[in-house]
């Protein structure tokens, strides 16, 4: 079968626009997160989150009087695109020209996660309805919001014409578009695909039914340290907008045409907890399946896995399943904390629907750098969390092997596992 590398990345989210800043500040432990700005919600008994500030999409990306026509997650995602296929030289020298002498269109795709869609713009648009009738709705809200539309703008911006598709499943979809995206690649259908994953709801329904689920923190008078994954004071996961985008090849192409290859792409699961809509199982049963799977396909064993990124929301119940499901894999090197585990959530919050796309990223650029991100605020960890989560400060250690694992509404998992190139 056909091997997957990545050789094009980007980030954008509440500690940056740009992978190089984004990963700058995670592994200085810098935290994104900071009072709302985008909407006024003084009267929720939140107002904090990790909202992207000061960005404007470039003009020739889409210009300023196109910007109504798509939601704010496709603003991120054609950003994050368009930065990705320049860092993986695909594009012509300061355009958005698809190299098509690379590649030929019909073999280049794009799969993207996104959990939610347009929200703002559904609010919007249903204010407008509720004020005016049916003829204040904006002739372009459908196309606006729907989820596929970030990976058709994507396809249209660049003339690719493989295929194209959006991926729903909660927090785990742009960890189910990496690995769908690949397998399109390992079973011949394309040579090049970008994936990843966007979201952008900081708007009132969506905080609102997340307040009414007591899911979100509420320290409203400190949020750089609201969250706080595998700490005894954690009360809530903090959300976070953004994308993250990879740009996946054929591994002999990639090389053949002299690419920079950060990681190969080597093992990937995917399971049901099959317990509640909501709450993980509680001795984390479909995560253990999940990384077990992963392993298995990767074709090594749980020993030579070095660095694993968390799902680590920050929430009383998903911290303790996550920490029994790695024991359960991992056995006595997470007993005995010889695995290093960190929660990168605790600087940037949970993208939801991006969360597995930027979280990718992170464990590949510490494949590349041998630098693990820290898991900040943790400052009097959980006993029941009893793993070595790399507490406020990154480390320097080589990593042959990475693990990326994200879990979502509906019991669903997704893992993922990448190797450093070399």
């Amino acid at each position: 079968m056909r091997r997957v590398v990545i050789t094009g990345m980007s980030a954008i989210c509440g500690n940056g626009h740009t992978l190089d800043e984004v990963w700058k500040n995670c592994i200085d432990g810098k935290s994104g997160i900071s009072s709302l700005t985008k909407i006024d919600i003084s009267n929720f008994p939140i107002q904090f989150a990790g909202e992207v500030k000061n960005f404007k999409i470039a003009p020739e990306l889409i210009e300023e009087k196109d910007h109504k026509r798509y939601d704010t997650f496709v603003h991120y995602a054609l950003h994050s695109a368009h930065l990705a296929l320049g860092d993986a030289k695909l594009l012509s020298e300061n355009s958005c020209n698809f190299l098509k002498d690379l590649y030929h269109p019909t073999k280049v795709g794009c799969i993207l996660g996104v959990g939610m869609g347009g929200f703002p713009m559904i609010e919007q648009n249903h204010s407008a309805f509720l004020s005016g009738g049916h003829r204040k709705v904006s002739p372009v809200f459908i196309p606006a919001v729907i989820p596929n539309m970030a990976s058709g703008i994507v396809t249209i911006k660049y003339g690719l014409r493989g295929i194209n598709y959006s991926v729903s499943s909660a927090c785990a979809s742009s960890a189910h578009a990496i690995l769908t995206a690949a397998n399109e690649i390992r079973f011949g259908n394309v040579d090049c695909m970008v994936t990843g994953g966007a979201e952008a709801v900081l708007t009132y329904l969506p905080i609102a039914g997340f307040v009414n689920m007591k899911a979100l923190s509420k320290r409203n008078d400190a949020p750089q340290k609201a969250s706080r994954p595998f700490d005894i004071d954690r009360d809530g996961f903090v959300i976070g907008e953004g994308a993250a985008i990879l740009v996946l090849e054929e591994r002999e192409q990639a090389i053949k045409r002299g690419a920079h290859i950060y990681a190969e792409l080597v093992g990937a699961g995917a399971t049901s907890d099959a317990y509640h809509i909501t709450a993980p199982h509680p001795e984390g049963e479909g995560a253990i399946l999940c990384m077990q799977q992963a392993i298995t396909s990767a074709g090594i064993s749980p020993d030579e896995i070095d660095y694993i990124n968390a799902h680590g929301t920050s929430t009383p119940l998903g911290d303790i399943a996550e920490t029994l499901a790695i024991k359960k894999v991992f056995g006595e090197r997470a007993i005995k904390q010889e695995i290093a585990v960190s929660a990168t959530k605790s600087m940037i919050g949970h993208l939801l629907g991006a969360a597995g796309a930027i979280e990718s990223v992170f464990c590949i650029k510490a494949l590349e750098t041998g630098i693990i991100p820290p898991t900040i605020n943790l400052d009097k960890q959980d006993p029941e969390c009893d793993l070595y989560y790399v507490p406020n400060e990154a480390i320097k250690r080589p990593i042959r092997y990475a693990l990326n694992n994200s879990f979502g509404f509906g019991g669903t998992n997704a893992c993922l596992i990448f190797k450093r190139e070399g």
